[in-house]
């Protein structure tokens, strides 16, 4: 009963909280009283709405959605794989921290414009999410891993524990968290660099494409609009995807 109590407080907190940002959207539109600097809500939703009836729409999401998640899950298998390596193997780990480093310290935007030098334009957020996401997960699995204690190992080498529940109980359940933490900031860094890859690449049929051509040619309805898929996207994909790990998570008994 607390629980679901808990829960309704935090949805309504959640709801008022959405609400007093679209009367502060809308009042600012008021004021300003021109659409094309600061449009309103409600035109931004119409937008939406219109937008949502059109095929080239959903392409766009589908194009855009394959390509970026496709780069966060390829980031997040090499990340959480290099990171076992790295705490196995010393050499392994000084030769990849320049790497690390370097993808760390240099702005999306360099990486994007070199990476087209190289990568055609349809490819690009494949690329560039997997860059971004590959040193939050690597860092964080690392230190996961670096933080179980030394007494627990010994005391699964006294007790003869098998290598597999050595892994399930002592090493999952210490870097569970570190691996949840790894997922929370990247998703979301995943899709902002993405689709900023998009935009400077336009590939066709894709979300940056629509928001560059928002842009060009001063539709602030459609920027509107297509900045909130973004968020909506962004969101959903973070949830299901958190919601996925908390899942396998339970089912291995580690929460």
């Amino acid at each position: 009963m607390k629980i679901s109590t808990t829960l309704k407080k935090i949805s309504k907190a959640h709801i008022l909280a959405i609400i007093f940002w679209l009367i502060v959207w809308q009042i600012s539109s008021m004021i300003i009283g021109q659409e094309i600097l600061l449009v309103s809500p409600f035109s931004s939703l119409k937008r939406l709405f219109e937008l949502s009836m059109k095929f080239e729409f959903w392409q766009s999401i589908l194009f855009s959605f394959i390509k970026i998640t496709t780069g966060f899950i390829l980031a997040f298998i090499i990340g959480i794989i290099s990171a076992i390596i790295a705490s196995n193997k010393k050499n392994f780990r000084i030769l990849i921290e320049p790497l690390i480093l370097t993808i760390q310290s240099i702005p999306v935007a360099s990486f994007i414009i070199l990476s087209l030098i190289w990568i055609s334009s349809k490819n690009l957020s494949i690329f560039i999410s997997f860059l971004m996401v590959l040193p939050v997960v690597y860092r964080n699995i690392l230190d996961g891993i670096n933080s179980i204690s030394r007494e627990l190992n010994d005391m699964a080498k006294v007790f003869k524990v098998s290598r597999i529940k050595k892994i399930r109980y002592i090493y999952l359940s210490e870097v569970a968290p570190y691996l949840r933490a790894a997922c929370s900031v990247s998703l979301g860094l995943c899709w902002k660099s993405g689709i900023a890859a998009e935009i400077i690449g336009m590939p066709a049929n894709s979300i940056g494409e629509n928001l560059y051509k928002a842009k060009v040619y001063l539709n602030t309805p459609d920027l509107f609009a297509w900045t909130i898929v973004i968020i909506i996207i962004s969101i959903c994909f973070q949830k299901g995807f958190l919601s996925l790990i908390d899942y396998l998570l339970k089912r291995l008994e580690i929460n």
